[in-house]
């Protein structure tokens, strides 16, 4: 065992009872009850990063949630790493479906289970422990920066502001981020695209209040009927979106990368089991990977009208919403996108319903080279901590604030993620595997060495 295998093993539980007393504050970012929560884990995490060695941390105030900012500079001519990660996680419901309390973190079948688990407390936290092991051995030789922002699950609302307010602070070479996945324990992978987002929420008003279905039904419209159309009409039967303008700006990736794309394994049989379907769905002629990697998509969210309560109210519904996002890739804006749906949405409302629609928020896709350093380094020190050479791939999720950072602090990010795909992260029963953490520990701390070497 060398030396980095034997101080994760000689401290991994301490690094889980650390874990846990983060993962245990509630930082549900989304709910207004958890203001003080955000505070409370900020908190938490400026002690962590002063424990683990940093020569300054503090919490930082924005127009939301704070942002915690850390950083041990060694040596300005050193070349610098910025590491990005969110301590805010997603709402818990349904709380039913939970087989434990999602804030009290459980180690069942050699997994954490625990809301933020994976999504980003456990991500995140690799960072620290690894800083931790550089700064004690005396091996950092790379000069370390820290941003933790507890808006990301809202969409990042306030961390541009606080990027350009702070752009000489967060200067940096490269931008490290655990917060996608891997393909899976034995493939390990780098993701190298992220696709953006569009998120509007739909309101259909028909009459001026609920109405007897048997004194109305069929003589008045109905909110809920009409939205359900609607919304049937924004894809045709190819699963191809129907908005105008809509795939204008998606570039089409050429054949010789899709058959590069092809090699990561991906077993459909597998896939479709684990989601308990019969058959996958999406934008005819293109696989399934490439349907979440390289293609934009159109989902329902979540829809609401009418009597849901138990038993029967037989009424007509005075209004329906539906929250509906849109996935893009890169080269889509996702203001011009926005806009192209609510033009579109509205377009097709029969005049016996009123219509509102509202961005609630949005990000670009992004790209990351791969014959960049950083990149290189990430590559090297995931082969040698998990014996294979990382496949690069691009990911369907989205992280809006990658494109910011790119923008305004004009600097590419590393997307060094080691969730899976069955960690559930956003739904009930999350969980992280703890091979999974102590090996991104390990890699981290061999991407600092790899990554440092580089630049020598």
């Amino acid at each position: 065992m060398d030396e980095i295998k034997k101080y994760i093993e000689d401290h991994k539980q301490q690094f889980l009872d650390e874990l846990f007393e983060l993962i245990r504050i509630p930082s549900i970012s989304s709910e207004k009850e958890h203001k003080d929560d955000m505070k409370k884990t900020a908190d938490k995490l400026k002690e962590k990063l002063m424990d683990a060695g940093a020569d300054k941390a503090e919490v930082m105030p924005t127009d939301g949630n704070p942002v915690v900012y850390g950083e041990k500079i060694l040596d300005q001519n050193k070349p610098t790493v910025l590491v990005y990660g969110h301590y805010d996680v997603m709402p818990v419901d349904p709380i039913d479906q939970w087989e434990s309390k999602p804030f009290e973190p459980e180690i069942r079948d050699g997994k954490i289970y625990a809301r933020g688990a994976d999504d980003d407390k456990g991500q995140s936290f690799m960072h620290v422990k690894a800083f931790e092991y550089m700064v004690q051995s005396g091996k950092l030789d790379v000069n370390v920066k820290f941003m933790l922002e507890g808006e990301e699950e809202i969409g990042s609302p306030s961390l541009e502001k606080f990027c350009q307010q702070h752009k000489d602070m967060l200067k940096a070479d490269t931008i490290l981020v655990s917060d996608t996945t891997m393909l899976g324990p034995d493939n390990p992978s780098i993701t190298t695209g992220l696709r953006g987002l569009a998120y509007m929420e739909v309101k259909v008003t028909g009459p001026n209040r609920d109405l007897h279905s048997g004194l109305y039904g069929g003589a008045v419209a109905n909110p809920a009927n009409t939205l359900a159309q609607m919304i049937g009409r924004l894809k045709d039967d190819q699963n191809k979106v129907t908005i105008p303008g809509f795939y204008d700006d998606v570039i089409e990736v050429s054949d010789q990368e899709r058959k590069e794309m092809a090699k990561a394994p991906f077993d459909l049989e597998s896939y479709k089991k684990s989601l308990d379907i019969e058959e996958v769905d999406g934008e005819a002629g293109y696989t399934t990977p490439e349907r979440t990697g390289i293609r934009p998509s159109l989902d329902v969210n979540g829809m609401w009208s009418g009597y849901t309560g138990e038993g029967a109210k037989t009424i007509l519904p005075s209004t329906a919403g539906a929250k509906i996002s849109m996935r893009l890739v890169p080269k889509q804006d996702h203001k011009k996108i926005a806009r192209l749906f609510e033009d579109y949405f509205k377009s097709i409302a029969p005049k016996s319903v009123k219509v509102e629609v509202q961005e609630l928020h949005g990000g670009q896709g992004y790209v990351s080279p791969i014959d960049m350093p950083a990149y290189q380094a990430a590559s090297k020190a995931m082969e040698n901590s998990l014996g294979k050479k990382p496949i690069p791939v691009r990911s369907g999720g989205s992280i809006p604030i990658i494109a910011t950072f790119e923008r305004v602090l004009e600097t590419k990010s590393i997307l060094l993620g080691f969730g899976l795909e069955s960690d559930a992260i956003h739904s009930p029963n999350e969980n992280y595997p703890l091979n999974q953490f102590y090996s991104g520990i390990e890699t981290i701390i061999r991407f600092y060495q790899e990554y440092a070497q580089s630049n020598q």
